[in-house]
């Protein structure tokens, strides 16, 4: 005949509980910190609007681009582009006009 005693009893259910406890904890301590925790959320946040300004920078510079390129097609030339080019790539400029040379370092 099997007799528990009462602290067997007693220390069965605290290594029950403390196991609980334990297995609650591993999970809570990863729902957190883990790969797909929180913590990993709140960073992927962060990233996600790091990238969306950046795009939005490059969409306008990329509007930008584009316009200036369109003031250069052959059907629509805007003659102030074409001065504008001449003079910063050629060195062409009026007899009358005060020049700035930058020095580059």
């Amino acid at each position: 005949m099997i007799t528990r005693t009462r602290w067997q009893r007693f220390f069965q259910a605290l290594v029950l509980h403390l196991g609980a406890i334990a297995l609650i904890g591993y999970f809570a301590f990863h729902g957190y910190h883990g790969n797909h925790g929180i913590m990993a959320q709140r960073a992927l946040e962060e990233e996600i609007r790091v990238l969306t300004a950046e795009r939005e920078a490059l969409k306008a510079e990329r509007t930008g681009l584009e316009r200036r390129n369109s003031l250069l097609a052959a059907d629509s030339l805007d003659p102030d582009m074409i001065e504008e080019l001449a003079r910063r790539d050629l060195g062409y400029g009026f007899a009358d006009d005060l020049v700035r040379f930058n020095r580059v370092r």
